[in-house]
């Protein structure tokens, strides 16, 4: 872990217990909480349960409209995650908006963009999910498939409105997320697009039984991990101390 004696006050053994700083990407939405109706950098809970349990220190990591500290954010930083949320912008690669396409959100996609390229450049471990996946295959040059139910036939990836589903996913056993996860495995979901074209460097690890991408690794980096399912919600917290043990250079 870089760093590995910041904010110790004692001895090298407590050094060794620094839990590492996992950064987690978060929404910018109106919300209400109280008397205040305002604009609001939000994370779903889920996420940082998820990394105390697997050992890390969660830090939120809000869109913020300059992206000069992008580097220094992410050289202060173990780990990170790029977490679920809205649609990418269809602009952004290069195809035209459909009906069921969310509205845009420049800010963050500019920020997360920008921050998965320097997570890249800096080697700096990284778990993608949901729309993070998403944004990291935009990062790599790739696009994406608008509306699944429209290309696949079935709701089966969101298969009730506001609500987790579940589905299989097949694994490539010889890759980290195999190595990690196995051949297979029920995981939880909740998206309506998916990768199109893959992104440079990306290769596909797993797939659903409709051949809907659903994970795919970085080539090349110590930790680069993509999932459109949704990791957080589940109780599987293997993925989540994967990243936590090798930002933590265990």
């Amino acid at each position: 872990m870089r760093e590995a004696t910041r904010g110790a006050t004692g001895g090298p053994g407590d050094a060794a217990q620094t839990p590492p700083l996992i950064g987690i990407t978060t929404y910018l939405e109106p919300a209400r909480w109280g008397v205040w109706v305002r604009e609001a950098a939000l994370l779903p809970v889920p996420y940082v349960r998820a990394v105390e349990r697997a050992g890390g220190f969660p830090v939120m990591v809000p869109p913020t409209a300059g992206l000069r500290g992008v580097d220094a954010l992410v050289a202060r930083l173990d780990g990170i995650v790029f977490a679920g949320g809205g649609d990418v912008d269809p602009d952004l690669y290069g195809a035209g908006r459909h009906h069921e396409t969310g509205p845009p959100q420049p800010q963050r996609d500019r920020f997360e963009l920008a921050l998965v390229r320097a997570a890249i450049e800096a080697d700096l471990p990284f778990l993608a999910v949901c729309r993070g996946m998403q944004v990291l295959n935009v990062a790599r040059g790739g696009s994406l498939i608008q509306h699944l139910p429209e290309a696949v036939g079935h709701e089966g990836h969101a298969p009730e409105f506001g609500m987790i589903g579940h589905h299989r996913v097949q694994i490539d056993p010889t890759s980290a997320l195999g190595k990690i996860m196995g051949d297979s495995a029920e995981v939880p979901t909740y998206h309506h697009q998916a990768v199109h074209r893959l992104g440079k460097g990306l290769t596909p690890v797993a797939r659903a039984d409709d051949h809907v991408v659903e994970g795919v690794e970085l080539q090349g980096h110590r930790f680069g991990l993509g999932v459109q399912w949704h990791p957080e919600e589940g109780d599987d917290r293997r993925l989540f101390e994967a990243l936590v043990a090798e930002a933590g250079g265990r």
